[in-house]
């Protein structure tokens, strides 16, 4: 076993990683699950610097709630407006305004500092029909 080392770029990240995958296994309390504790602490760091996950777009946020509790595109009205209007913003052609925005909050439990990042379609942020966040 080699001694363990500050990750400091994509070879050692990747050596790390190949450590990692021998320790999981390793036993409570041994010596080796002492390393794969250390091990990932030391990844999450590198990944968090070099690696990072970006948020969700809203509407991917909206769909995959949507998915995980087993509701449908319905279960926005009252939330997001008519069924027409559910249509419009999921679809990427018109924004959530801050009262669509608070009402997924409340009802959802969705981030909000996710609901106002701007999404990929211009037309509906360029609107000026409609609020957009």
């Amino acid at each position: 076993m080699q001694s363990i080392k500050p990750i400091r770029n994509e070879a050692d990240y990747e050596l790390a990683l190949q450590e990692i995958d021998r320790c999981l296994d390793a036993s409570s309390g041994s010596p080796e699950r002492d390393r794969l504790e250390v091990l990932t602490v030391l990844v999450d760091d590198y990944e968090a610097k070099h690696h990072p996950i970006s948020p969700p777009e809203p509407i991917a946020a909206i769909e995959f709630v949507l998915e995980q509790r087993g509701l449908s595109r319905k279960d926005l009205e009252g939330v997001i407006g008519s069924s027409g209007r559910i249509s419009e913003v999921m679809n990427n052609q018109r924004s959530l305004t801050l009262a669509m925005i608070r009402k997924l909050v409340e009802k959802f439990d969705l981030p909000a500092d996710v609901l106002i990042r701007r999404t990929g379609n211009t037309a509906a942020q360029n609107s000026t029909s409609r609020v957009a966040v």
